[in-house]
């Protein structure tokens, strides 16, 4: 973990209550609720929801620019039957998931990626309870569409909470993942995290440059699960 990693996470904690950006096909509103931009769908196309925080709603920039509107763009360039929406909260942690995502559900979910648990690190929220909601919003997700894939996207606490807390929390996204015989991605500000040129002035979330990274990373793990 790059040493400038810390101060990005801390500071992390001052935006809790920013409001993120919609992009793509759908977004979240700040009240959790799914709006669908484009009202007409392709009946045959899938429906891969990414649910998270405001890393997922690409704080502050363009809706075209945040890299779940990216990856819709790689999609739509290969011809792939499948749309993106964003369910992204800013502010939201793993227990505000879990009391969400039954108004998520309530549209079809082929692939759901899940992109929780930063907010929890910040606020040092025991690493038992993370497990616990997390796999809850994926024991919703399999009960509502037994079919649907499961995508986990990986975070790091900050160091300053302790070796015991950051191990436990690093190895959490692994042990969701196998338990649930789901698709991991390590760690989702991979290249990304801690590198100023490649955050918002805030240190925090990806910029322009940051979310294109961001969206090769979710990329790479992705395809291999919509294109089998």
């Amino acid at each position: 973990m790059k040493p400038v990693f810390l101060l990005l996470l801390l500071a992390f904690g001052a935006c809790w209550a920013a409001c993120g950006t919609d992009h793509s096909t759908a977004s979240a509103s700040p009240s959790g609720d799914v709006k669908t931009a484009a009202s007409k769908t392709e009946p045959d196309r899938k429906t891969i929801v990414f649910f998270g925080n405001s890393l997922t709603a690409a704080y502050q920039l363009a809706p075209e620019q945040g890299f779940v509107a990216l990856v819709q763009q790689r999609i739509d360039s290969l011809g792939l039957p499948y749309r993106c929406v964003n369910a992204g909260l800013s502010g939201e942690t793993t227990a505000g998931g879990k009391n969400r995502i039954d108004w998520v559900l309530q549209q079809p979910v082929d692939v759901f990626v899940l992109e929780l648990g930063g907010n929890d690190a910040l606020r040092g929220l025991p690493v038992e309870a993370s497990a616990e909601n997390l796999q809850a919003i994926i024991d919703r997700v399999k009960t509502r569409y037994p079919a649907c894939k499961i995508v986990v996207a990986g975070m790091l606490a900050p160091p300053n909470l302790g070796p015991v807390y950051t191990k436990a929390f690093r190895d959490l996204y692994p042990a969701i993942a196998r338990n649930n015989r789901a698709t991991l991605i390590p760690f989702l500000l991979e290249n990304v995290g801690g590198d100023p040129a490649l955050n918002l002035p805030d240190g925090i979330h990806p910029n322009v440059e940051g979310q294109k990274i961001v969206a090769q990373t979710v990329w790479k793990t992705l395809y291999p699960v919509i294109s089998r």
